[in-house]
């Protein structure tokens, strides 16, 4: 089964263009469902058949992992055998009638705007590194991209004057606008303090020792102002994005928009943030209306 999961893999990376995160995902996923039918000595893939795909189910299920885990491992396991069956290397396809755990959707945990606010007012503007956190923070919450997008943007994604980022995820790119706060500090730290951070790096970002900034870095960084702040929550990267979108669409902005500015491929993904509007409307009415 190995000889195929690396043909899978080099299909995925070549000819889907899918991101690393989703290649290394669905490898991941593979090996693991090799091991288990190599521990039980089925080496053959073509006797693999549904009985035994829905053993493995089982057990992944009693290995403790979440739902979203094991949907996730599912869809691993279909897209394999799919390209399979595409291949001519099995006739039918074992997966096709397993089917994935229904997952409830919660509302993403945000931020308030107050506390997005302190966040923002934590860095100062006296040393290089203040400059460039406060450039990441604002760009981050202005444009609600992905941290592995915020790190691997370079100087040329960046037109300050036309107020907008070009954001690239594989083989897709696409456009998304950042408001004035952000403009200014992301243009105080390219004119100010960029040159001597990044050297010649192709990178907008960078460490203070001048390498790429990682995603590890910079979770740090959010770390240290968030307790600067003094806001008690466990606050991610990912919390600064579900906070752009859920504060855009509490606001009045159209689904589909906020969509394309997050690179959601299919709009169901974006309409989990309607139940955080719909939360707070409900609130409002609650404490509103004479009879509620």
């Amino acid at each position: 089964m190995e000889f195929y999961i690396e043909k899978y893999v080099a299909y995925l990376k070549n000819v889907k263009k899918s991101s690393d995160n989703t290649v290394a995902s669905y490898k991941r996923d593979l090996l693991k469902l090799n091991n288990y039918f190599k521990g039980s000595g089925q080496n053959d893939i073509r006797s693999i058949n549904e009985t035994n795909l829905n053993s493995y189910v089982l057990y992944i299920e009693k290995q403790g992992m979440s739902m979203a885990t094991v949907s996730r491992n599912i869809a691993s396991i279909k897209s394999f055998f799919t390209y399979l069956v595409k291949e001519g290397v099995i006739s039918s396809d074992p997966s096709e009638n397993i089917k994935p755990p229904k997952i409830e959707k919660k509302v993403p945990d945000v931020l308030t705007i107050s506390e997005v606010n302190k966040l923002l007012a934590q860095p100062g503007d006296n040393t290089p590194k203040e400059i460039r956190d406060k450039a990441m923070l604002e760009l981050l919450y202005a444009t609600g991209i992905r941290v592995t997008e915020l790190v691997t943007l370079k100087i040329t994604d960046v037109n300050l004057k036309m107020g907008f980022i070009e954001c690239h995820d594989s083989n897709k790119s696409r456009i998304i606008p950042m408001e004035e706060t952000a403009q200014r500090a992301l243009g105080a730290y390219i004119t100010e303090v960029r040159g001597d951070m990044c050297k010649d790096s192709d990178y907008l970002f960078s460490n203070c020792k001048g390498s790429p900034m990682t995603r590890q870095g910079f979770w740090k960084i959010i770390k240290y102002y968030a307790a600067k702040a003094g806001i008690d929550k466990d606050i991610t990267p990912h919390m600064i994005r579900h906070s752009f979108a859920s504060h855009l669409i509490n606001n009045g902005a159209d689904l589909k928009a906020v969509q394309e500015m997050l690179g959601h491929v299919d709009i169901s993904t974006t309409q989990i943030y309607l139940s955080s509007k719909q939360s707070r409307l409900k609130e409002e009415y609650r404490k509103a209306h004479p009879r509620a």
